[in-house]
């Protein structure tokens, strides 16, 4: 994983020179997301929040990451399953026409917190004994307006097993404003 940052990074302070724009910024929104392959588990609510670095190579490539920290998980009927990720998109950017844009990339997630609570049992929580990294795809579209105001919205298909011994994966559709400084 260090060599993932290290490259990515290396990447970002490599391209600077040659790239026709730089963007820095934060970014919110929020969070549908479900666990596939666990019965009478229903979709969840929650926000994300963090920063964003991108470089637009030409006027129709770029790329961007994110480092978010994301509510994740599922409901159930007496209680909710709850995970809280540190994520890391990193997603190509293709420009159709002036600002609009398609998405595609891997997405590193690593848990920061993982409760199951269940109304029945009273206000506690257990261990849900999750895995403690998460890779997803990510494809998405969005719009980056030229006054700073960044949106999009993306969809993410997990990769791994989010519970241990189960085929269970993370499924997240996010909708996001951000502002880019520069």
């Amino acid at each position: 994983m260090k060599k993932l940052i290290v490259a990515v990074l290396t990447l970002f302070i490599g391209t600077t020179a040659f790239s026709q724009e730089l963007d820095l910024g934060v970014k919110a929104g929020v969070n549908f997301s479900k666990i596939s392959d666990i019965d009478n588990l229903s979709n969840k609510t929650g926000f994300q929040a963090g920063v964003f670095a991108g470089i637009k190579f030409t006027d129709k490539v770029g790329i961007q990451a994110d480092v978010l920290y994301s509510q994740q998980g599922a409901e159930f009927d007496y209680g909710k399953f709850d995970l809280n990720y540190v994520n890391i998109p990193i997603v190509l950017k293709y420009y159709l026409v002036q600002g609009l844009n398609v998405q595609a990339g891997p997405q590193f997630g690593f848990i920061l917190d993982d409760d199951i609570y269940d109304d029945r049992f009273g206000t506690n929580s257990i261990d849900a004994n999750t895995e403690k990294s998460d890779v997803s795809g990510i494809v998405g579209a969005g719009y980056d307006f030229p006054f700073g105001i960044r949106v999009d919205a993306r969809y993410n298909f997990g990769f791994t097993d989010v519970v241990k011994d189960t085929k269970s994966k993370n499924n997240v559709f996010s909708v996001a404003l951000g502002y880019s400084f520069l």
